[in-house]
């Protein structure tokens, strides 16, 4: 790879990285207010709409960048900017019908979604988060386009605007309702319109960066008028013969969460004998560790999310060489960033806790609960970060059907554990991320034996893992000593307070920070060509003596 070509996919991924980490940073201090005004109940019905919200937006818009994303990524590097055009003008008119047929659905169809997941009283959520599909099929269709030709700027912009319109005006709307005494559901879907409205704002701004796209790419071509081009039903066929099995893989992952969610609570309360809120005092408990543990993959996503139309577009001009490094590189970058923050939640897991959601009122019994749960859902969050990588894998080189066998073998893993471990009253709410551990696990076993059966690239093992695995072992050994060390000494002046813990957490942390990345630099895990990827990479080589 030279010249440009080399960094745009690890630049997008650090524009989404980047965008991620702000994104997270706004939703977890939008939550602490909001679940205050909205009360248990209210966040209960908040929950349940988000649950439908979840599953219809995954089966109508899951596929749509990525699918998009591929073939206006092929048909660029190519050269053949008229089939660019005929890709989007089958893809915005096709998925503005899908958007308003499922936002009718939602609309008037309200109180049998409700139903189906067992809370009527949802019912208002769901209709005001009606418009909300409709404006996600729009945005898929700009954000697919503009990521096939690599520039994730598009997906970062809108979603800031979503996530603050969210935070600002959900937060307002559900006050001003709580305050004039509507009662608990009126207030959560207020608390749900700005999700809608921030969709809403993000179209505008989505039209605005496509035609910037169109001027500096696609301004100099001329109209469709090649006798090559196929057909728009062929275009559409093809379309959806790629967004489809996405669609259904991400809806099955959504269906799988929903199931499991149920048979947890079922299982509290059937075999364990626990009354409903002591279930879901169980599931928040649960809820607490699933916040961190999402964490990783969040950052993870963009990552993938680039590499698609990376590799799809060295694949289409025939530079196999090139989409190996892009792979190579994908894998790489993952494990030295996934590895250590997800051994990091493992070995300070209980310190973690107690700085976000320390409550006095918890029982030792309680917080030793929590603390395992984040401790084996930071090792699930590892194998869910793989696993996107390698879904996006085989999606870049055409195999994205293979997500519908892997996720329902992981699934029923998953669910089976879940129904037959929270039985047992020794593990009870433990055995849902036990099935979480296994579930991933699996899948991305599988993911990765079949890359190796057909991709049939040779990955550098003892650089791209057992590298980086031991400099993480030597960095978590480090880190958490380091907060034992720092409790011990600062326990008689500082105390073990929540403040107290915040600052020997932090200690802890930098110290490992630094400690790996001297362990990275000095056993040459990453080189001078690793840090190319990044902007001013070759000055930051230069810095840190790296070749």
């Amino acid at each position: 790879m030279h010249g440009q070509e080399k960094p745009s996919f690890v630049k997008g991924a650090a524009i989404l990285a980047a965008t991620g980490v702000f994104v997270k940073i706004v939703g977890a201090i939008y939550q602490i207010p909001l679940l205050s005004v909205l009360g248990d109940v209210g966040a209960g019905y908040f929950h349940m709409t988000y649950m439908v919200y979840g599953l219809v937006l995954a089966v109508s818009t899951a596929g749509v960048p990525v699918a998009l994303s591929r073939l206006v990524s092929s048909a660029a590097a190519s050269g053949n900017i008229s089939l660019v055009k005929r890709y989007y003008s089958v893809a915005m008119p096709s998925f503005i019908v899908i958007g308003l047929v499922v936002m009718c659905v939602m609309f008037f169809f309200a109180n049998n979604l409700a139903e189906l997941i067992n809370s009527t009283h949802a019912v208002t959520g769901i209709q005001v988060l009606a418009p909300a599909v409709f404006f996600v099929c729009l945005i898929s269709v700009y954000r697919g386009y503009a990521q096939g030709f690599q520039n994730m700027v598009p997906t970062a912009a809108s979603q800031v605007i979503e996530v603050v319109c969210k935070a600002i005006i959900g937060i307002t709307v559900a006050f001003y309702l709580a305050r004039t005494g509507y009662q608990a559901q009126y207030v959560s879907a207020g608390a749900i319109t700005g999700v809608t409205i921030g969709l809403a704002l993000c179209i505008p701004v989505m039209v605005w960066y496509k035609r910037k796209i169109d001027k500096r790419s696609v301004e100099g071509a001329q109209g469709d008028t090649s006798d090559d081009l196929p057909s728009r039903m062929r275009v559409f066929l093809r379309f959806f013969k790629v967004a489809i099995p996405i669609s259904l893989s991400a809806s099955l992952m959504s269906i799988m969460g929903i199931i499991d969610s149920s048979v947890v609570s079922d299982r509290l309360q059937t075999a364990l004998m626990l009354t409903e809120s002591e279930a879901m005092a169980q599931i928040g408990i649960l809820r607490k560790g699933l916040s961190i543990y999402n964490l990783m993959p969040s950052l993870i996503v963009p990552l993938a999310v680039s590499i698609v139309p990376a590799i799809a577009g060295a694949i289409a001009k025939k530079k196999k060489d090139e989409a190996s490094v892009i792979m190579q590189s994908s894998i790489k970058l993952t494990n030295l960033f996934a590895m250590p923050a997800c051994a990091g939640i493992m070995v300070l897991a209980g310190p973690i806790l107690k700085a976000l959601y320390y409550d006095p009122r918890q029982s030792p019994e309680t917080v030793a609960t929590m603390t395992t749960i984040l401790f084996i859902l930071g090792a699930a969050s590892y194998f869910v970060c793989l696993q996107h990588l390698s879904i996006a894998v085989l999606q870049a080189n055409g195999y994205e059907r293979v997500a519908l066998i892997t996720f329902p073998i992981g699934a029923v893993i998953k669910i089976a554990l879940s129904y037959i471990l929270v039985s047992n009253p020794d593990i009870a709410i433990i055995g849902s991320p036990i099935g979480t551990l296994a579930c991933f696990a699996v899948i991305t076993a599988l993911n990765i034996i079949f890359i190796a059966v057909k991709v049939k690239e040779r990955f550098k093992l003892i650089s791209g893992v057992i590298k980086p695995l031991a400099c993480t072992a030597a960095m978590a050994a480090i880190a958490f000593l380091t907060y034992e060390g720092a409790q011990y000494l600062g326990s008689g002046f500082l105390g073990t307070g929540r403040t107290a813990v915040i600052i020997y957490l932090g200690i802890a942390i930098l110290i490992g920070v630094f400690l790996y990345i001297a362990l990275i630099i000095t056993a040459r895990v990453i080189n001078k060509e690793d840090l190319e990827h990044f902007p001013k990479g070759e000055k930051l080589a230069k810095l840190l003596r790296v070749r």
